[in-house]
């Protein structure tokens, strides 16, 4: 199962204490007492440079790897005796102490997570005095988002299957799904990738996309499944996916750029005929639709006169429209 979010969060925590107390530590044995592999360690340690006690010179961890060996630089910069004492301003004190208590009110937040939050609070409280006092005539109301985003991590963390409401631009509807979590990851939006047993495959889910949600008593099993790499796109078609193959004049090139796609073949009037494969061919009509006279889906057959038939609906609803105008 992977890491959630604060999963991942504990983990580098106790990483900075590990590799404190073990100079030079070899990357295979720190990532087998971790429990992930070594390109996830190596994930790791490219963002435990950008932590520290400050962004000031020196206060952040300098940590690097010689491709064998984990080494840290200035250990020290996390010493009780360089430790400076922290000193908020108002404005960040109170933006604090919001923000804290919006947070501890967010639906499925474990419990021991809103006691700790809630103890931090007070003491920031006492410390921040009369500034404190700003803060209780401000409050912040999470969207639907922040609620959906505490439910996954909870069935992440509890391991329990979830059913969904979800809404699928592609085809303008709202379907009932259950899902075992996989992991939360954000690209631009907060996803989750999960099991689905409606696609009977593994599928993406937007947050802000999801209408209603509910933790479920079972158990989640996904099937173990090699993590994808997201750091080349999203949207990763399978070679066994249908292929479909799409026309477009130069006002259409963006297409190429956008959707990952098998090749893209030059065309005299300067477009392109791009072959890409997607588990879900019908939900290029909406490209087909955005794209107007700047492109058209040649092949399947069946799938190009669905969506001459979806842009001549489209422009008979236009046209009913201008005249009742």
């Amino acid at each position: 199962m992977a890491a959630n979010a604060i999963d991942q969060t504990r983990r580098m925590l106790s990483l900075v204490t590990y590799l404190r107390e073990r100079p030079g530590a070899r990357i295979n044995d720190v990532a087998r007492a971790f429990g992930i592999s070594e390109d996830e360690l190596i994930s790791d340690l490219d963002v435990l440079p950008l932590c520290g006690t400050s962004f000031r010179g020196g206060d952040l961890l300098d940590i690097d790897t010689d491709g064998e060996r984990i080494w840290w630089h200035n250990p020290a910069a996390l010493s009780a005796e360089a430790a400076a004492p922290l000193r908020l301003a108002a404005d960040e004190a109170t933006a604090l102490l919001v923000a804290a208590r919006a947070v501890a009110t967010l639906p499925g937040l474990r419990e021991g997570d809103r006691e700790a939050l809630l103890r931090a609070t007070a003491k920031l409280e006492a410390a921040a005095g009369e500034t404190a006092g700003a803060s209780d005539r401000l409050s912040v109301t999470f969207e639907s988002e922040g609620g959906v985003f505490a439910e996954v991590d909870r069935a992440i963390s509890e391991r329990r299957r979830l059913w969904v409401r979800y809404y699928s631009p592609a085809r303008d509807e709202l379907t009932e799904r259950e899902v075992d979590p996989i992991r939360l990851f954000a690209l631009g939006h907060t996803y989750m990738e999960a099991w689905c047993y409606r696609s009977e495959a593994r599928r993406t889910f937007r947050l802000d996309r999801v209408a209603e949600i509910r933790i479920l008593d079972e158990a989640a099993a996904p099937p173990e499944l090699e993590l994808r790499d997201l750091s080349e796109a999203l949207v990763q078609p399978s070679a066994d996916d249908p292929e479909v193959v799409v026309e477009v004049g130069p006002g259409g090139r963006w297409v190429a750029e956008y959707y990952p796609h098998d090749s893209a073949e030059e065309l005299p009037d300067g477009g392109l005929r791009i072959t890409l494969r997607t588990p879900d061919p019908t939900s290029l009509r909406r490209l087909a639709l955005r794209l107007g006279a700047d492109g058209r889906i040649t092949a399947p057959e069946d799938l190009a006169l669905s969506a001459r038939r979806a842009a001549t609906e489209a422009l008979a609803a236009y046209d009913g429209q201008e005249q009742g105008a």
